[in-house]
């Protein structure tokens, strides 16, 4: 029967990891992190959840000849939050799956 106590406690402590997970997933979703792109001509914010929240356009940037740089520029913005986003996502779920040799 002493497999069986190992068992339970061991289910017990993954449903705390869970709970754990959860919260820093929801704590994640809240953050609002701000990618920028031309020093600062175009800034993008989006959630830890990778939602587009807010888009600020320098009115110097917007150029009607050159509509392609704006594009792009906001394109770059959008990359630059998403990334952090992944950045920071991977630092704080990261530290449920060390040491755990999972496969990927």
């Amino acid at each position: 029967m002493r497999g069986m106590g190992n068992m339970q406690n061991m289910m017990k402590q993954m449903q705390k990891m869970q709970k754990k997970m959860m919260e820093a997933q929801e704590e994640l979703g809240q953050q609002k992190i701000e990618g920028t792109a031309g020093g600062g001509m175009v800034t993008v914010v989006v959630t830890g959840h990778r939602e587009v929240v807010y888009v600020k356009i320098n009115p110097e940037a917007v150029d009607p000849e050159d509509v392609e740089m704006l594009q792009d520029l906001i394109l770059a913005a959008t990359n630059d939050a998403l990334k952090k986003v992944e950045e920071m996502t991977n630092k704080t779920m990261g530290q449920f799956t060390q040491g755990m040799n999972l496969p990927f």
